[in-house]
Order: C-alpha cells, then sequence, then structure tokens
C-alpha cells in the first residue's frame, strides 16, 4: 500500500501539498488529475524518488518494483527491438548473471543461473517486444531499424514500450496519450486494462480515464482528495460535493448574519449585552465555510463565416502523398500514401477522419490545407474558402523568441498583404484584448513563446485560427497538449461552429460531441465508415490481432527447417559445378539446422520441467552449446546464399 499521510511537499517556494493525506492500495488503477501546475507531475517525482517530502509521512512498499517513461529523447542506434528488450529489467540481470555464473565455472549457480533466465521469459522476449511495438503503431519492416532513425514522437512510442516491457508492481504513466494516434490508443487501453499491478496515470483524455482507471485522486489547493471511480464518477461526485459545499456556505452566510444583527441591535443596551456578548463568542468559535471559488472556465467561439461556399472543395480522381526529395533525380515521381479519391466537402458538414497509423489521414489533410501538391488529379476549392489549419507540428513552426503580441501582428499583417481580413481590426489595442479571450493577459502577451508550456502554445495556435475567421477548419490532433478545461472549451465552440469541419484526432470525447460523419483512411483509399467509434474501436483491435498473429506465424517460418532452393538455370556453365556444390553444401545445411532447433526446443522443454541441479546445470550447457551452434551455422548459410546469388547473378 501507498500511504501519504499530513505531507507537505514544495518546489523552490511553491506549496504543492500543505498536511495532504491519502492511500492507494494494491491492485489499483489510479487517475491522478488537476489543473495544470496543482502538483501531479511532482507526486510522480515523490513516489520515484526524485523529490523528497518536506514534512509528514510517506512510504511505498521497498519490494515494489516501479516503472515509467523516461522522459530523455533516446539518442542510439540499437534497434528498436533490442531497445524495448532492454527495458526488461528482469531479464537483462538474469542474463549478467548468466555471465558471471559461466565465467565462474561454479556448476550450482550456473544451474540457478540458466532457471532463472528461463524463468525470466528469455525464450519469448523477441516476440514480447515486437507485440509491443507493433501494439503502437510501428510497422514490420521498422522493427529492426535503429532508434535514432524515428523522429521524436516515435520514439517516445518506444520509450512507452520499453516502460511496458519492464516487469513492475508500479507503474507511473505521465500523459502516455500524447504521441499516440487512435489505432495505438485502443490497443494501449486494452493492454493496461490486463495489467495487474497498481498504476498511477496522468491524462487529460476523459475516455482514455474512464477505460482504464478505476480510482480518482484530485489535487486541488494543496489537498488530495480521493474518489472511488473513474473520471466520470468524478466529475458527477464532485458536482454534487460542489453543490453541498455551496448550499452549506449559503446556509452559514444567513446564520452569521443572524447573529450580527442581533449584535449591532442589541450591544448597546445593557440589558441586552450579554445576550450579545455570547453571540460575539458564538461567531468567533464558527468555523467559516469557505465560499466555493470554482476557477472560471475557459470559453471562447468561432464568429460566423464571411460566407459559405457550397461545395466547399471537390476532389476529383485525387491522389495524396509526398513529393520526390530535392536531390532527387529529375522525372522520380511523388510517394503516394492515398489514390483515386473522389469526393465533395459540403458546407456544414462535420467529417471526422478516421484510419491506422500511417494509412495517409495527415497526407489527406496536409493537401486539403494547401501545405502539400496533389499528388495526381485534382482537388478544387469553392469561391472564398479560407482554410482555418492547425497541424501536428503547429506548435513547432511558432517563433519561440517572439510573443502572442508578435505572432498576432505578424498575421494581422500577413492577412491584410494577401487582400484578407480577420474578424477585427488589425489595432494593437485590439489584438491585445483579442488574445486576452485567449487567457493571454498582462504580461503574458509580452513573454517569450519558447517559455511557454504546450497548452499555452495550443491556446495561442487556436487564437490564430479564430481571429482568421475561416469557413473550413481542417484540426489534425489539436488537443494534444491541452488540459480538460481547454478541450471542453473547444468543443463547445465547435458545435457552435457554423462552417465545415475535417478533424483528425485520438480524442474520441472529442470526436463523438462534434463529428456526425466519418471517413476511412485505408488500404490506399478514402472510404465513408458506417459506424460509430465503437464499431471502430472493434475494428482497430481486430486489426491488430490479424498482424500480431501474422507477425507470430512469420516467426514459426523463420524457425521452420529452410527448404532446399528449386534448382534454377545458370546462366553462367563455367561456374555450373561450383553451383552445384553450393547448393550440396546448402542442402546439408538446410538439415543440420534443424535438427539443431530441435535440440534447442527439446532443452528448452527440458529445463522448464522438474530437474536437479546436477541436471539442470548440464541442460543449460547444452542448451548454450546448440545455440552457439546454430549462430554459426546460420551464419554459414547465409554466406553459401549469397555466394551462389553472386554466381547466378
Amino acid at each position: 500500500m501507498i500511504i501519504l499521510k499530513n505531507l507537505c511537499l514544495r518546489r523552490s517556494a511553491k506549496v504543492l501539498l500543505d498536511n495532504a493525506s491519502v492511500s492507494i492500495n494494491p491492485g489499483e488503477k489510479v487517475g491522478l488529475v488537476g489543473r495544470n501546475g496543482a502538483g501531479k507531475s511532482s507526486l510522480f517525482a515523490l513516489l520515484n524518488g526524485t523529490l523528497h517530502e518536506d514534512k509528514g509521512d510517506f512510504s511505498i512498499p521497498s519490494q515494489w518494483r516501479m516503472a515509467q517513461v523516461a522522459q530523455d529523447m533516446p539518442e542510439t542506434s540499437e534497434s528498436a527491438t533490442g531497445f524495448v528488450i532492454a527495458g526488461d529489467t528482469l531479464l537483462a540481470a538474469a542474463q549478467a548473471e548468466v555471465t558471471a555464473a559461466e565465467d565462474s565455472d561454479d556448476g550450482e549457480r550456473m544451474a540457478h543461473a540458466y532457471m532463472a533466465l528461463h524463468d525470466a521469459g528469455a525464450h519469448d522476449a523477441q516476440s514480447r517486444a515486437q507485440a509491443l511495438i507493433l501494439g503502437l503503431g510501428f510497422q514490420v519492416r521498422e522493427l529492426d531499424q535503429p532508434v535514432n532513425s524515428f523522429s521524436g514522437g516515435w520514439r517516445m512510442r518506444l520509450q512507452l514500450a520499453r516502460a511496458l516491457m519492464c516487469p513492475s508492481d508500479l507503474l507511473l504513466l505521465d500523459e502516455p496519450t500524447n504521441h499516440l494516434d487512435l489505432d495505438a490508443l485502443v490497443w494501449l487501453e486494452a493492454w493496461l486494462k490486463k495489467y495487474p499491478g497498481t498504476m498511477l496515470v496522468i491524462s487529460h483524455d476523459r475516455e482514455f480515464l474512464d477505460a482504464v482507471t478505476n480510482v480518482t485522486i484530485h489535487i486541488e489547493n494543496g489537498q488530495l482528495t480521493r474518489y472511488g471511480g473513474n473520471y466520470s464518477t468524478f466529475e458527477d461526485m464532485r458536482a454534487e460535493q460542489m453543490a453541498l459545499q455551496q448550499a452549506a456556505f449559503a446556509k452559514q452566510q444567513d446564520k452569521i448574519a443572524h447573529l450580527q444583527k442581533f449584535i449591532d441591535r442589541f450591544k448597546a443596551k445593557a440589558s441586552k449585552a450579554k445576550q450579545a456578548q455570547s453571540r460575539v463568542k458564538a461567531l468567533d468559535r464558527m468555523e467559516r465555510l469557505a465560499p466555493l471559488l470554482a476557477s472560471a472556465d475557459f470559453t471562447f467561439e468561432f464568429k460566423e463565416p464571411l460566407n459559405l461556399p457550397n461545395p466547399m472543395l471537390t476532389i476529383d480522381d485525387a491522389s495524396f502523398g509526398y513529393p520526390p526529395p530535392a536531390d532527387a533525380p529529375a522525372g522520380t515521381p511523388p510517394t503516394v500514401i492515398v489514390q483515386h479519391v473522389s469526393k465533395s466537402v459540403f458546407a456544414g458538414q462535420r467529417i471526422g477522419i478516421l484510419g491506422a497509423n500511417g494509412q495517409g489521414k495527415s497526407t489527406l489533410v496536409k493537401t486539403i490545407a494547401r501545405t502539400l501538391p496533389v499528388a495526381a488529379g485534382a482537388v478544387t476549392e469553392g469561391k472564398g474558402l479560407n482554410i482555418g489549419y492547425f497541424a501536428q507540428q503547429e506548435l513547432d513552426v511558432l517563433r519561440p523568441l517572439d510573443t502572442p503580441l508578435e505572432h498576432m501582428i505578424r498575421l494581422a499583417r500577413d492577412t491584410i498583404a494577401n487582400g484578407g481580413a480577420g474578424q477585427f481590426s488589425s489595432r494593437e489595442q485590439d489584438l491585445r484584448n483579442f488574445l486576452g479571450t485567449f487567457n493571454f493577459n498582462g504580461d503574458m502577451v509580452k513573454q517569450a513563446v519558447g517559455t511557454m508550456s504546450g497548452g499555452e502554445k495550443a491556446r495561442l495556435v487556436l487564437c490564430m485560427i479564430v481571429w482568421q475567421r475561416p469557413n473550413l477548419l481542417l484540426l489534425d490532433e489539436p488537443t494534444n497538449h491541452l488540459d480538460l478545461a481547454t478541450r471542453e472549451a473547444l468543443a463547445m465552440a465547435l458545435n457552435e461552429f457554423e462552417g465545415t469541419l475535417m478533424l483528425v484526432s485520438h480524442d474520441r470525447a472529442l470526436l463523438r460531441s462534434v463529428c456526425d460523419e466519418f471517413w476511412l483512411v485505408t488500404r490506399g483509399g478514402v472510404e465513408p465508415f458506417d459506424g460509430d467509434l465503437d464499431d471502430y474501436q472493434r475494428y482497430l483491435l481486430e486489426e491488430g490481432k490479424r498482424l500480431r498473429e501474422s507477425l507470430k506465424e512469420a516467426g514459426k517460418a523463420a524457425e521452420a527447417p529452410k527448404p532446399a532452393p528449386e534448382p534454377v538455370v545458370v546462366k553462367k556453365p563455367a561456374s555450373s559445378g561450383k553451383v552445384k556444390s553450393l547448393k550440396q553444401k546448402l542442402e546439408k545445411l538446410d538439415k543440420s539446422m534443424a535438427a539443431l532447433q530441435a535440440e534447442k526446443a527439446a532443452f528448452e522443454a527440458r529445463l522448464g520441467g522438474t530437474l536437479s541441479v546436477e541436471e539442470i546445470t548440464e541442460t543449460g550447457k547444452q542448451l548454450q552449446h546448440v545455440i552457439d551452434e546454430l549462430a554459426i551455422e546460420e551464419g554459414e548459410w547465409l554466406e553459401v546464399s549469397g555466394e551462389i546469388e553472386a554466381l547466378e547473378g
């Protein structure tokens, strides 16, 4: 059990927890919620030992193994599979002990080491790691690619897979969904539901919290309040609690006013002085209830578009992809991901764009947003089309040294230069006032954007989009850095938006609340998805299961004896004798490797049974010898195959 009792926690001068108490039972799945800056990540730092309590008691079982996602960006040429396997600390320790035991030539120690290695899951470590990697959205061809060949978001997915690979009793997840698409998110939910240990998760995705948690701890005003149930249950219980608190406060205020009225009326009269004094003491003794000061909710709205072309745009037998790189030879064709799309987008449509990772959702949106050229066919825009585009990487293109006000001034200047007009004037004071509606008040309008949080940057991008008064909104993962309050505000604003919306998001609550139809980008095309998000989740889980099963079958096929190469017509008669000799050698190697594979399987099965120390030692040595022999013959097989290929080529 994790226990915090009368605990105080500070970061610099800021008090994050003040005499806070809470307990977490083994096996509970806890959602940690609260406004940004309330202390959620600091509580994680306390649990993992990075921070220490300033006062009070904190205890966590000493034998618990802890896993969490490393926040650093890995820089290594190790393969994706190898990097994730290395996250299994139990396996790494067992492998190290086997090496040390073999060096010591201690039979009993070696026996225990081989058994520990088997118990640590050495036999299926690779398949377990690859199942995690594929579940988080990678392709089969990427399993052996070096970690540093992936972009930042994909490397963070590998860090998540590495944390899940680590055997643990306590799992800490801080915003695990930020870099995930909906298909990876659905898979992660299914995995976490089966996790047997204790879990604490920080997330701004309400459906994710509802799916994977059964306890909610709310951090507010330095206190920790525990609620039984998931996030939706917490919301209902807190709303009821707030209503009761407000009613109690109002009732107490009436009582105070009544007492004060008696005191003011009779304190000057000698005959009533004693009663008045007793009421003064009653007021002094009264424990005042604080008024419920609910933080003002953040809200904004899209102004009515200046015009609504209909159709907004027409897609005619279009293909979408990426142009060839600048250094490619002349005439190199573009890389096409989605093709032969013919669709029209009409005024007022609210389209959610679905599709597994890598199918081309963002490519489709980027092309409509004019960021990428059409690879083939045509996209025809309606007259007066005004696009507001929120890209996944939009936060990266903000200028870190510039302030929000400088961003708005530049936007207004560029809009006017291009013959457009925002919804307000471009006067500096008007731009300041507009920024204020997005909670950029006072000195914040002069603060460098590079020093702001991801949520504040996302809010600035939304502010700039709203100012442009678009009639077509293209939003590609707009909620990645938004807290729950801002997500709610975005959903409300989108529901009131009178233009057309096309949305890519892994936030199912947002998709459910603002979209009334879905397009599915799959297998190189775009088709209507006749179903709701629950149907889509089932579709994703089935696709993921099919992919993992095909990977297992491929693994079995790789371990099976390789058939002898079929005879071919040799083009170089002078080499025919050598080729024949090499093929005979290859055939012998195939048979020998098949026998070694069978021996390996038999020794592994024997180690899984009940053996004496001497038998375990001997079997472990024999297994290691077979593994070494197999590695040598596999290398030889590759060399011989290469020679045959060269001679026949």
